[in-house]
């Protein structure tokens, strides 16, 4: 039953990686592979050495550990908050309305981020209606906020979505300890931080240590959508470096040499956090 599964596996995910020689030669798309220049490792060299590439790699960390941490944060905390939602209706309400978003399109997502944020936006009417601030902010406009309104705007989108794993491993937590609680006199703060927190560990910790493993992927949509010349400087990530400075320019070789630098780091953060957490007696994914 699982040989298709196997067979999927081998051609869209291993058989691809032979493009990984374009990586190691000047590619040029009308040569035979006999006929392509190989040039060692010369484009890894420009990569690290590129001004250009050291900020982009710095913006694609800055945005994966943002997103990281306030993913965690908020996915847990409304998963805690909508398990101790008695209304079964409501509840329901509640998840719903937080899924939504999540099936929406970084084109339609991103559309209504900046219209959010424009000048004439409600955020701007918001915080000048409360006297926060005294004049209209275009926050698009402005590079050192992208790293924290695109960390915001993952967590609107894909909030509601992210709990849903968390509420099954809260869902086999046997109620009995809950009832054992409620007897002692433990307060519903003390079952969920006692009870239903540890009750998760096990899950929270294979998600970390897959999310680590894509520590360098920090999206490619939401960039290219928010980015603009403004806030350049802060919006482009190795993704959007590829694109712009690899196949756009029809340097493969480039885009390649980027892609398999992400693969290697990727693999190594997971090697590593999967070991740590072993060590730490708190089991891993293998």
């Amino acid at each position: 039953m699982t040989l298709p599964f196997v067979i999927w596996v081998f051609i869209f995910k291993y058989f691809p990686v032979w493009g990984w020689t374009m990586a190691f030669q000047d590619y040029k798309p009308a040569r035979t592979f006999s006929e392509q220049e190989w040039v060692g490792f010369k484009h890894f060299m420009f990569l690290f050495t590129d001004d250009r590439f050291l900020g982009v790699l710095r913006n694609t960390l800055a945005q994966s550990l943002i997103n990281l941490v306030l993913g965690f944060v908020t996915a847990i905390g409304l998963a805690l908050l909508i398990n101790e939602l008695t209304n079964f209706r409501f509840k329901r309400i509640v998840q719903t309305i937080s899924y939504l978003p999540h099936f929406l399109s970084w084109v339609v997502a991103a559309a209504l981020v900046s219209s959010m944020l424009s000048i004439d936006g409600i955020v701007n009417d918001i915080l000048m209606g409360l006297n926060i601030i005294d004049k209209e902010i275009l926050w698009l406009g402005v590079g050192e906020y992208f790293w924290g309104l695109l960390g915001a705007a993952e967590v609107w989108k894909n909030v509601g979505w992210n709990t849903i794993i968390y509420l099954a491993a809260i869902s086999m937590i046997d109620q009995e300890q809950y009832e054992a609680a409620k007897i002692d006199g433990a307060s519903r703060l003390q079952r969920m931080r006692y009870i239903t927190l540890p009750g998760m560990k096990q899950v929270i910790v294979i998600l970390l240590i897959m999310n680590i493993g894509y520590i360098i992927e920090a999206g490619f949509e939401p960039q290219y959508l928010l980015g603009n010349g403004q806030n350049v400087e802060y919006s482009e990530n190795i993704d959007v470096f590829v694109i712009n400075y690899g196949i756009s320019m029809f340097n493969f070789s480039l885009a390649t040499a980027a892609g398999v630098f992400k693969t290697v780091i990727s693999l190594i953060f997971l090697i590593v956090a999967n070991s740590f957490s072993k060590k730490m007696g708190q089991g891993g994914l293998y």
